[in-house]
């Protein structure tokens, strides 16, 4: 998988990838990491990518022009996405993760201030996608969210891929409590059933315990789950 960032910060999200598995990611050629700083395209020569608002307004809105001529410039691979970070977008889910899985290349485009201008929209037509109903200064913080739970999707990023088809949300609930040694802390024990070697008691055990922290917090998720699992 190639992630292709257009960022004006590229050091946040370079820095991000040097760490834990990221980086193990990234140096095993799971994934590749490219940023482009639409700074760099500018025609103006004080560097200047945003600028006030047409009709009036608080702050500023990105330029097309460097926004525009900075995603030209990264060369696109055949099965590619384009993906632009937005409050208004498609909630990231763990659907959409696993379809964006299925590309080689997602390019990304960060906001920051007011927004983008709404012909960079037009012209490139991105996907636009949200990591919920909130506002962040800049789209850097998506975008690394965005990279990460893709990555795990990917074959070879973690130890074991089974590990992601274990995570929260992969079967519509949320992930089982873990354990590990000792089996008694400060008077917490480790629940019998996952010593006795039993396998399909175990599984049993660990299904019911993702439906009762579902159903307490997540209800609208364990209401999605019934209906769907209706047998």
């Amino acid at each position: 998988m190639r992630f292709d960032v257009l960022t004006l910060f590229p050091e946040f999200i370079q820095s991000y990838c040097e760490f834990s598995i990221m980086k193990r990611a990234k140096e095993g050629d799971v994934i590749a990491l490219n940023t482009v700083n639409p700074r760099d395209f500018t025609e103006d020569k004080h560097k200047k990518v945003d600028d006030t608002p047409y009709g009036g307004g608080a702050g500023m809105v990105l330029m097309p022009q460097p926004y525009i001529d900075a995603y030209d410039s990264v060369e696109k691979l055949e099965n590619s996405i384009t993906v632009m970070l937005s409050p208004q977008g498609e909630p990231l889910s763990e659907k959409l993760v696993l379809d964006l899985a299925k590309y080689d290349q997602i390019v990304m485009l960060c906001g920051h201030y007011e927004g983008f201008d709404e012909r960079i929209r037009d012209i490139i037509k991105p996907k636009e996608i949200s990591i919920g109903d909130f506002v962040l200064t800049g789209g850097e913080l998506p975008a690394l969210c965005l990279m990460d739970a893709v990555s795990r999707k990917i074959e070879g990023t973690l130890g074991k891929i089974e590990s992601a088809h274990d995570d929260s949300f992969s079967n519509g609930l949320l992930e089982y409590p873990h354990y590990t040694k000792p089996r008694d802390f400060r008077g917490y024990k480790v629940p019998e059933v996952l010593l006795n070697g039993n396998h399909k008691e175990i599984n049993e055990f660990r299904l019911a315990q993702q439906i009762e922290r579902t159903k307490s917090r997540r209800p609208d998720l364990y209401e999605k789950y019934l209906k769907e699992n209706e047998d």
